[in-house]
């Protein structure tokens, strides 16, 4: 199950708060397969279009931080080491469920006739990569500043890779870093393997079986099973043959500019007000909260990035199509079904009117994000196949709305209660780019990960239809 080895690597990081940052210590790597091992049956899974036109995103990176239990009965070393074993363990058995987690990518090809594919190979491969670090940094060090500190980046690995390099690194990777006080738990997981749906499964999953007796009999009975029979249009699929010869054609590294990455929280009470204004604002009711939210996440930025009101600009947001497409797939199929939903108009259109009519113009496209459309889409991508490019697909007058406030994120407890904040690596960053968490204390409350440059930063923050709705 477990393969060891031992490293006294460090990796250092830049300045923090004015302060030099320690080295961050690896304490150990290894590599874990499936228990039970999977079965031959299971040694291949093919890839959708909607799972290849990932190749060139970097991997999703999110993670908890946690507070180390307090009590002077605990012995805080056997904590660690029972943790970190613990956590060894129930990810093996997750990965039986989520078999394809553990294996790699692999590219098969021929020049006469012409023949290039990307799948999974489930079976012959090390397994799933899992560190454990340390950091003498505390929790506070990581909560208190205005900014999310750099440092965080550290606290996951694959730091930078795009979904490409699973052909030879792991295609999911879960590291433990040790505080002074805390612990973070974060997770890298290959693109082309799942969305944000198929992230939050697997890890409220590894949660589950964390949480149960893991010594009962295997394979351990789970409450979500994921469907790993994957989605093609009729006509397609299993195998599909891409355009190109060489990787160098459709593999493309973004590199993330330097930015400020802010949490602003937004209460119950505060997204009821703006929900309640859009609606008046509408003559409506049909507006919900989290598209009222991005309607004023939309004009502020927009304000701040000062562009001419003749320029056009767009807010995107990622939207699930499980749920979309006749019939529609199980909350539990394991892949990518996402599509980017986008309102367009001018800046002045935009600034001129008031939050009600962005958020209805956001609330339409949502809605007719339908079973026609996510078929036409698909159909359009056989005709002429693409892979994402970061740099392409996001222009620097868009605002995109990324991950949801509905996933179950806080749910996820490990021996350590509850967690305390969301966190994620360098991965899928640019100007404009918004992330949805819940907030920590529930019942509908929303934290926003906003990236933008300084001087955009800056003005959001003086921002006052903006500031006024947030809970300082």
């Amino acid at each position: 199950m477990l393969q060891a080895k031992k490293s006294s690597k460090t990796y250092s990081f830049l300045h923090f708060q004015k302060m030099s940052i320690p080295s961050l210590k690896l304490i150990s790597a290894c590599f874990i397969k499936p228990y039970p091992p999977i079965k031959d049956s299971n040694q291949i899974c093919y890839l959708t279009h909607w799972d290849m036109a990932m190749l060139s995103t970097h991997y999703i990176q999110k993670g908890l931080l946690f507070k180390k239990p307090t009590s002077s009965s605990v012995n805080q070393q056997h904590f660690i080491e029972n943790l970190v074993d613990k956590l060894k363990h129930s990810l093996s058995l997750t990965l039986f469920h989520f078999h394809p987690l553990a294996g790699r990518l692999v590219t098969k090809k021929s020049e006469d006739p012409h023949f290039y594919t990307v799948f999974v190979d489930c079976k012959n491969s090390r397994g799933a990569k899992f560190i454990h670090a340390t950091l003498d940094i505390t929790i506070n060090d990581i909560l208190t500043p205005i900014d999310v500190p750099p440092v965080v980046q550290s606290f996951f690995d694959h730091d930078k890779a795009v979904s490409h390099d699973g052909h030879t690194m792991s295609l999911l990777s879960i590291q433990v870093t040790e505080l002074v006080d805390g612990v973070f738990i974060g997770c890298s997981m290959n693109h082309c393997i799942g969305d944000g749906t198929a992230y939050w499964n697997f890890f409220n999953t590894f949660s589950e079986i964390f949480q149960n007796d893991v010594h009962v009999s295997v394979p351990v009975p789970i409450s979500h099973q994921p469907i790993h029979n994957r989605w093609f249009p009729k006509g397609y699929g299993p195998i599909i043959n891409l355009p190109f010869k060489h990787h160098n054609e459709f593999v493309h590294r973004y590199e993330t500019p330097i930015l400020r990455e802010r949490i602003f929280h937004f209460s119950v009470e505060s997204i009821e007000k703006l929900k309640a204004k859009a609606n008046e604002e509408s003559n409506t009711s049909k507006i919900s909260s989290f598209q009222s939210l991005s309607a004023l996440v939309w004009r502020s930025i927009t304000r701040a990035r000062q562009l001419q009101h003749g320029q056009r600009t767009t807010c995107k947001l990622a939207t699930n199509n499980r749920t979309r497409i006749e019939p529609p797939l199980p909350k539990e199929y394991f892949g990518n079904s996402l599509y980017a939903v986008s309102a367009e108009m001018t800046v002045g259109e935009l600034l001129e009117n008031d939050l009600g009519w962005a958020a209805w113009k956001i609330h339409l496209a949502i809605v007719k994000h339908d079973d026609k459309v996510v078929r036409r889409s698909v159909g359009e991508w056989f005709r002429s196949p693409f892979v994402y490019r970061t740099d392409l697909f996001f222009d620097p007058h868009t605002v995109m709305m990324g991950s949801s406030p509905r996933f179950n994120m806080y749910g996820n407890e490990f021996g350590m209660g509850k967690a305390l904040a969301i966190r994620s690596g360098y991965a899928n960053k640019f100007d404009g780019k918004v992330t949805s968490y819940p907030g920590q204390e529930g019942g509908g409350s929303i934290d926003l990960e906003v990236c933008l440059s300084s001087e955009k930063m800056m003005l959001l923050e003086t921002d006052e239809e903006f500031m006024n709705s947030v809970c300082v």
